[in-house]
């Protein structure tokens, strides 16, 4: 097996070697990219060694979040049998709100991801940035290209084991529930990723955090963190759910024979909709605001598309969990299995287990979750696209929310 440093530096030297056969272009996102990834480990230090700090500081919350974490951390190594390695036991302070911003992009009239290559994690439906101007600069000049860009602000990214990862205060807030979903999620990408094959990927990761948080909840959650996970999992089902069926809406338009007049005209009015609906739901919730930064821009494709990546096999994999008795480790190899096969027969056996939720294949060539990070040419997208904002209870994260 090859030591996680070496595999670091053998990954850089990979890079280093393609940006001197590589454009300007890729040359200056490689630098940004892995500039900013050794920038977000120089701010890391060992957990306890912040939490001993957040002390002295007298931040008793920011110490308790950090040992929650810490818990959480222990946990996905004890009980979920991810991997027992450095990734979250250390915690930097970016002094931002979010860690990276993605790029992600459609046609005007198309529900599929635009796709970029890079080394390592192969291609992928995103472009991430450690500047929110340099993502909107890069989004703005695809736009004059004709397609249609979203940035999405992102508060974890993953390295898919190649680096240690490091709690962020960018999500160290979080509700117990939400933090740990968070950590198994990219903790599950060490486990299995297969290049090119974004939805697999991300159901995989989804359905593992699923799962997991729960045993969690079960085992180790007070009361309290139990009901607040139950609220907050309710309304993001309940507005993922929405999402999808307008992403559905939309591209059953796009695909149908109507000219694109007609298109367009249709596709404002879909999401005009979709802003209505959003309010009659956020008023059932009573004015809870964590989603309204989602619409704070005009809609886009792109939006809709990211979004249904992490949920297609989502169902298989939760059979193929049941199947292997609850035992993780036989899952994981289970998976790993079904990854090793063809793209169309990892396709079919997936399908075998349990087809997929909505009509048709959801837009899989894309990444707008695990890939190797920054210093692998691609920043790792934390949470889904729909994941909300922090709620107002979460409290300062150096002057913002996250």
């Amino acid at each position: 097996m090859i030591r996680r440093p070496a595999r670091a530096l053998q990954a850089l030297a990979t890079l280093g070697l393609a940006a001197l056969l590589a454009g300007c272009d890729t040359i200056g996102y490689y630098a940004q990219s892995i500039g900013g990834h050794f920038g977000v480990m120089a701010e890391a230090r060992p957990l306890p060694d912040a939490i001993a700090a957040a002390q002295e500081a007298k931040d008793t919350r920011l110490a308790q979040r950090l040992a929650l974490a810490g818990s959480i951390r222990d946990f996905a190594s004890h009980e979920l049998k991810l991997p027992d390695n450095g990734s979250y036991r250390r915690y930097a302070n970016l002094h931002r709100q979010y860690a990276v911003w993605s790029v992600f992009a459609t046609s005007e009239l198309s529900m599929e991801l635009h796709k970029w290559c890079f080394l390592v994690v192969g291609c992928i439906s995103y472009r991430g940035y450690y500047a929110q101007s340099d993502a909107d600069s890069y989004a703005e000049g695809l736009r004059k290209k004709g397609l249609e860009p979203y940035v999405a602000g992102i508060p974890a990214y993953s390295t898919l084991g190649y680096f240690d990862d490091p709690l962020l205060n960018t999500f160290v807030y979080l509700p117990g529930g939400e933090l740990a979903r968070l950590i198994f999620h990219e903790l599950a990408h060490q486990v299995v990723y297969v290049r090119n094959d974004t939805t697999f990927n991300e159901s995989f990761a989804t359905a593992v955090e699923t799962a997991g948080v729960e045993r969690w909840l079960a085992l180790a959650a007070s009361p309290d963190a139990r009901a607040s996970y139950r609220q907050y999992d309710m309304r993001r089902q309940q507005f993922r759910a929405m999402l999808l069926d307008t992403r559905d809406r939309l591209d059953a338009l796009y695909r149908s024979p109507v000219p694109d007049e007609v298109k367009r005209a249709g596709k404002a009015e879909i999401f005009a909709g979709l802003r209505a609906r959003y309010a009659q739901l956020k008023e059932a919730w009573g004015g809870y605001s964590g989603y309204d930064r989602w619409f704070e821009r005009p809609l886009t494709n792109a939006q809709l598309a990211a979004v249904a990546t992490y949920q297609q096999w989502v169902p298989a994999f939760t059979v193929l969990l049941a199947q292997s008795g609850g035992d993780w480790t036989a899952f994981y190899a289970a998976a790993r299995r079904i990854g090793d096969l063809p793209r169309d027969e990892r396709d079919a056996a997936l399908r075998q287990l349990a087809p997929p939720a909505s009509g048709g294949d959801v837009q899989t060539a894309g990444e707008s979750g695990a890939t190797v990070g920054a210093a692998m040419g691609a920043v790792r997208a934390g949470g889904a696209p729909d994941t909300p904002s922090a709620p107002a209870e979460a409290g300062p994260v150096t002057g913002t929310k996250p």
